[in-house]
């Protein structure tokens, strides 16, 4: 429970070995790890695996103030506080790279790395409906989570079975809060960026053109970061397949380890 508003935050750690925080992005569940094939690759850690509030099984507050960054952030070191974890690698898809961006610059001390998959630190004004779909967040709003998805796969095709399962799970109320705040928080400015001295590895593919840019122009301010382009993914596809995101993801934690 974050001590903070009470919102419950569930997870699972499974292995032994440095920690690694793996946190999904909007609309996914920690389950999406799992089914991806991630936590199987990093048996030689402790992975950590959180359902971000909203997502999943942890708490669903339907207010917009509940979502805003230090909601988040303060949520997963609860999570770390709970293990007894002092300072974890961070590895963190879209809405879950935003929140490992935002650990590293308030928690520097918590934080020996960071990957950021399909992430950004620049405000995310009107990037969500880019993202998804023209009118994503009226229909959530209908109080339909199938109404969404519906949406979604008729702007950009059929879903995998993994991302559509969790996309169904998700609440449409909860939901719609959660990316209003995410269109409404102002990011990390360019000043704080050039502070974050820990190794960092930024991925995005080469048709998620403004995560890419911004993994780009990131990598050109942080001191020990450098950028991994996915040849021919969009944002939906950052994941999956595995392989090539973990043929970089290992070899850079064992590095940074």
């Amino acid at each position: 429970m974050n001590p903070a508003d009470g919102t419950t935050i569930a997870y699972d750690v499974s292995g032994e070995g440095p920690a690694v925080v793996l946190l999904h992005g909007s609309a996914l569940s920690k389950a999406i790890w799992r089914g991806l094939g991630y936590v199987k690759a990093l048996a030689g850690y402790r992975t950590v695996r959180i359902d971000l509030r909203g997502h999943g099984r942890s708490g669903k507050p339907a207010d917009v103030e509940s979502y805003r960054m230090p909601r988040h952030v303060s949520d997963v070191l609860a999570v770390l506080d709970a293990e007894g974890i002092g300072a974890a690698h961070w590895v963190g898809y879209s809405l879950g790279a935003r929140t490992a961006f935002a650990v590293a610059a308030e928690r520097p001390e918590r934080a020996l790395s960071l990957t950021a998959l399909g992430g950004s630190h620049r405000p995310q004004a009107g990037q969500v409906e880019a993202l998804f779909f023209p009118g994503y967040l009226d229909a959530l709003r209908t109080g339909r989570i199938e109404t969404f998805v519906e949406g979604f796969e008729a702007a950009t095709g059929s879903l995998d079975p993994t991302t559509r399962q969790a996309f169904l799970a998700n609440d449409a109320s909860a939901l719609a809060a959660c990316f209003t705040g995410t269109e409404e928080e102002p990011g990390l400015p360019e000043s704080v960026l050039r502070t974050l001295t820990l190794p960092a590895l930024l991925m995005a593919g080469t048709r998620d053109a403004q995560r890419l840019a911004d993994a780009h122009r990131a990598a050109e301010l942080m001191p020990h970061a450098r950028v991994v382009e996915l040849p021919g993914r969009t944002h939906g596809t950052t994941l999956f397949p595995a392989g090539p995101v973990l043929d970089e993801l290992l070899p850079f934690l064992a590095a940074s380890s």
